[in-house]
């Protein structure tokens, strides 16, 4: 199939464009949000850049939407209306927000186009009324078992902490400095050091280092050889730097919020809401290097068995074959025509891990 999609999230894309289809996205002139393309990335050749505006309307086989304007978009450029007369899905990647658990999904009772969710946790919270709902959980490109745990640091890996705040649980970082040195990865977090004050509570400032927005490969590097992996986040979907850790085979500590509790299992480290038991822990595995890998390997063999990348990509390729297929005539709308159904000036905080 020859799917359009707008490379939004950087770290689902990652697995996505490696199925056995062709991935059309859309580029622009100046990039952004709109106009990404492969945004520098080493994917396959299936994933090609397209002008959107010059794209053959016919060349396209279904589009998974994951912005509600989207649906605009594609009309108002193919002149073909997602979910009318061209097969489409819509990808929510985020929690809701707002007045959970009342928060009603821009695609709510609509009939036309389904719903995928990237965990249960997120259907199950989600308002979408009526449409059509399922679930593919993530997966991830093996990074291979890279763990050494050499350096006796707990690895944090988050975008924007200073101005997500207690979404990221940044506010939690500054007790966990307290019981060990963390190594932070993301954008954004250059912000840090002034936003947690170590010295003002303290703490030396080399408890702190901020080794910044990396690419995977090098992140991948980098990451492994934290003795473990920390996962303070209150209300994201599920981090994937958290299933990335548990592939690389560090133990990691999550709290118990969305669906981390069915992502880590038993043995692998700990999830918890007491957070001075997460602090505990946290030193015991700073302090014991073997008990620390002997968990990482528990990590690894639940996140390949759940989150491999076959499995994401069959269940893709099982959902793409069963979208009902339109045809183009009769009530065709021509390019240029804007349509305004189940559109909405609601944004989205998209979960990023690189873009």
């Amino acid at each position: 199939m020859r799917i359009l999609v707008w490379h939004v999230h950087g770290g689902w894309m990652e697995a996505f464009v490696r199925g056995r289809h062709e991935y059309l996205l859309p580029t622009s002139s100046d990039g952004g949000a709109w106009g990404l393309g492969r945004g520098g990335r080493e994917w396959p050749a299936a994933a090609r850049e397209v002008d959107l505006e010059t794209l053959d309307p016919d060349s396209v086989d279904a589009v998974v939407l994951q912005r509600p304007e989207e649906i605009t978009a594609v009309a108002r450029t193919l002149g073909r209306r997602p979910g009318h007369d061209l097969p489409a899905v819509y990808l929510e990647h985020n929690t809701p927000k707002g007045d959970v658990p009342f928060t009603l999904h821009p695609l709510a009772d609509q009939g036309s186009i389904p719903v995928v969710h990237v965990t249960h946790f997120n259907q199950l919270f989600w308002d979408t009324g009526s449409a059509a709902t399922t679930v593919i959980e993530h997966g991830i490109p093996d990074p291979g078992h890279l763990y050494t745990g050499e350096q006796v640091e707990m690895g944090v890996v988050v975008n924007e902490p200073v101005r997500r705040g207690r979404v990221t649980g940044t506010d939690l970082l500054l007790g966990f400095a307290g019981v060990g040195p963390l190594r932070v990865f993301g954008m954004g977090t250059e912000a840090l050091p002034e936003a947690l004050n170590l010295k003002g509570f303290g703490l030396s400032e080399k408890r702190l280092h901020i080794a910044g927005d990396v690419q995977a490969p090098k992140l991948h590097q980098e990451l492994a050889r934290c003795r473990l992996y920390l996962h303070p986040l209150r209300w994201t979907s599920l981090g994937l730097a958290l299933l990335e850790a548990m592939h690389l085979g560090m133990p990691v500590l999550a709290l118990d919020t969305t669906e981390a509790g069915r992502a880590v299992p038993h043995g692998a480290g700990l999830v918890s809401n007491d957070v001075d038991d997460l602090q505990k822990f946290a030193r015991r595995l700073l302090d014991d290097p073997d008990d620390a890998y002997a968990m990482g390997i528990i990590a690894r063999e639940a996140a390949l068995q759940r989150y491999g990348l076959g499995r994401f990509l069959r269940a893709w390729d099982e959902l793409l074959a069963d979208l009902p297929q339109h045809t183009h005539g009769g009530s065709r709308p021509q390019p240029g025509t804007a349509f305004a159904s189940h559109d909405t000036e609601a944004s989205h905080d998209t979960e990023r891990t690189h873009p």
